[in-house]
């Protein structure tokens, strides 16, 4: 299971977004997710392994660049799609340090509430 992405009030540290955006398969997993999918739609889509593909998942999930989103199905058992969750990351540098910032897209009270289900559906 991926973890949860850092809050979004945070940023993640420089080296992880680094070096998930420097993995060939993580950028095409970014490139997919505009829209959420599941990690099988996602092996298929992005012509990675199923077992490599949640790795990677677990790489963006912590640079905090994918966010997982359940839903319950109606018959039982949950559904996890993967979508990407920024709008733009910008590396600056100052006074001989870099940064990282993540911008994140708005959320509305739906997508909220179906964080905050997610996350209690996780301590069950």
């Amino acid at each position: 299971m991926v973890r949860d992405p850092a809050p979004s009030e945070e940023s993640p540290s420089l080296q992880t977004v680094l070096e998930a955006l420097d993995d060939a398969d993580c950028r095409a997993i970014l490139r997919e997710t505009t829209e959420p999918m599941t990690a099988n739609e996602l092996s298929d889509t992005c012509d990675i392994p199923t077992s490599t593909l949640y790795r990677k998942l677990e790489l963006l999930s912590e640079a905090a660049l994918v966010r997982e989103r359940v839903a319950i199905n109606p018959g039982g058992g949950r559904t996890t799609r993967y979508v990407r969750d920024f709008d733009d990351v910008t590396i600056s540098m100052d006074d001989g340090e870099f940064d990282v910032a993540v911008e994140r897209p708005a959320r509305g009270a739906d997508e909220r509430l179906a964080d905050i289900w997610s996350k209690m559906g996780d301590e069950l």
